[in-house]
């Protein structure tokens, strides 16, 4: 299969995994059981599948957040509630906000059950590789809920760690650190430079300091902004080759025409999470 293929059909689905970070659901659900704020229902909750592990382990597998943040929720998360809780509390924000996206007829429709049935696939696929992929591995040994859109939801969180996973090996790979591939994710154009740096909580000297470096080594041209140099271009390029050839081995065991299906199924889905607001990002959230 093509590396454009592989992406489409990741990104096709991806707004059903991703709406758990910005759904109004699941603040609620994370105080419910005792954590305090929406940066720390963010890092509990996802790192919460490897256990409570110290905050160098979620810096290391979350990669580009500015570290005193994440000391700042970790380890406290562990002390007001157990990773159990917190894989349940993310799993009930989960039930939610789909069942808020999706109609009963939805729920309930066959088109549904197909596009599981072909994530899931890809997904076990995945489950048989899984060296290297630590934060995927946490998550791989969770249990599969029954119900579809949980069942739909569990297995594009799969693919989502698992291709990130190999995504931080290919930043690695080039010799960038966490703030670097921020700077460098911003010269793509993908995401605002204010919006990378306010959600990761680098201060403007690091980020500076990051680009400056970047500049050193031929990466970026001289422009205020972040720029890309040929060089920096030519990176940025091999670094989503090499994620997307990392990622591809579930899709290809599925083949080109499920993975061509499941794009079909998948997109009115994620249309569905998106009329339903689930995406919508609260700046007051990031003051928590």
């Amino acid at each position: 299969m093509e590396n454009i293929e592989i992406r489409k059909t990741f990104r096709m689905l991806e707004a059903v995994h991703g709406m758990i970070y910005f759904t109004p659901e699941g603040p609620p659900a994370y105080a419910a059981i005792g954590l305090k704020g929406a940066r720390m229902g963010y890092f509990a909750s996802r790192a919460a599948a490897m256990g409570a592990v110290p905050a160098e382990v979620v810096i290391s597998t979350f990669f580009n957040f500015e570290p005193s943040l994440v000391r700042r929720q970790i380890p406290e998360a562990w002390r007001l509630a157990t990773p159990a809780e917190i894989v349940g509390a993310r799993m009930k924000a989960v039930d939610a906000s789909l069942r808020k996206a999706f109609s009963d007829d939805v729920l309930d429709s066959l088109e549904l059950a197909e596009a599981v049935s072909i994530a899931r696939r890809a997904a076990m696929i995945a489950c048989e590789r899984p060296e290297g992929r630590p934060l995927f591995a946490a998550h791989s040994s969770l249990p599969w809920p029954d119900e579809p859109h949980l069942a739909l939801w569990h297995a594009q969180t799969l693919l989502r760690e698992y291709r990130g996973d190999g995504h931080i090996a290919a930043l690695v790979g080039e010799g960038l650190s966490g703030v670097e591939a921020l700077v460098s994710h911003a010269a793509s154009g993908d995401v605002p430079e204010a919006a990378l740096k306010m959600t990761r909580a680098w201060s403007d000297e690091a980020w500076s300091a990051a680009v400056e470096g970047m500049r050193a080594r031929g990466l970026l041209t001289a422009d205020d902004a972040p720029t890309f140099s040929d060089a920096g271009r030519e990176q940025r390029q091999r670094i989503e080759d090499r994620t997307d050839i990392g990622a591809a081995a579930p899709y290809e065991a599925v083949g080109a025409d499920a993975c061509a299906r499941l794009r079909e199924l998948g997109k009115p889905l994620s249309q569905m999470v998106i009329d339903a607001g689930l995406l919508v990002m609260d700046p007051r959230r990031l003051l928590d």
